[in-house]
């Protein structure tokens, strides 16, 4: 593990070490959880990791290592978290070789497919989760029932869990009597949104698989298999 030796904000530190977002990091330090040197901080301190001891809840940070960003084709069955209180198999099972602590940016419910990302740099997944970032993601959906009558309700505003919300975009790909294919672009991440979605337009949702994030596309990775991200690939995540 390397030091930049740089002062930096500690809402800034917290946050790259993927903490809490800077909004939280700020709650956080207002509620004195957060302490320099065995002091409690202050909104607007400055401190440089690896020179100061900079601890949140008691726990000392570390100096951070290099920054990691992996996509990873997520299987079914796997659930998107560090562990699993149930004994399930989780999207870290997935990444043998990968010597770092990386966490999911996001998630997928266990039936649902495809592209996700994983990290160490909380600005890096904020700069993908946040919306106001506008980092669009687009899924394949295969369903079952008048897929070509849903897709003109799947294009309306519509209200989920007390949520408006509304698709970027909905394609219709293939489709027959018993169902079809969409691509659906959203720009909101409410838990299990486009199941729900499908659900009040008569649909039911056979399989889920994302296909993209922002301009970042899946590709031909195979299922269940990872890769690390390019720097040009970060660098368009990030604006």
């Amino acid at each position: 593990m390397q030091c930049n030796n740089k002062a930096e904000r500690l809402q800034k530190i917290m946050s790259a070490h993927g903490v809490s977002s800077r909004r939280e990091a700020e709650k956080m330090i207002n509620e004195g959880r957060v302490t320099v040197g065995g002091v409690v901080a202050e909104i607007g301190q400055t401190a440089t990791l690896g020179v100061d001891d900079i601890a949140v809840d008691g726990v000392l940070l570390s100096p951070k290592s290099k920054p990691v960003y992996i996509m990873l084709n997520k299987p079914c069955g796997y659930v998107t978290t560090l562990n699993d209180n149930r004994g399930r198999k989780t999207v870290i099972d997935l990444l043998p070789g990968v010597d770092e602590r990386v966490y999911p940016v996001g998630r997928l419910d266990i039936n649902s497919e495809g592209l996700l990302l994983l990290t160490n740099d909380g600005e890096f997944a904020n700069a993908v989760m946040h919306p106001r970032f506008g980092k669009s993601k687009t899924y394949r959906v295969r369903v079952r029932g008048d897929v070509k009558e849903a897709v003109s309700s799947l294009m309306q505003p519509m209200e989920v869990d007390s949520h408006m919300v509304r698709a970027v975009s909905v394609e219709l790909l293939t489709y027959d009597e018993n169902g079809g294919v969409l691509t659906i672009k959203l720009s909101q991440g409410l838990n299990r949104q486009i199941r729900k979605m499908c659900q009040l337009c008569g649909l039911y949702v056979l399989s889920l698989k994302r296909v993209a994030i922002g301009r970042l596309s899946l590709g031909k990775l195979p299922c269940g298999k990872w890769r690390y991200l390019t720097d040009a690939e970060v660098d368009a995540l990030m604006i």
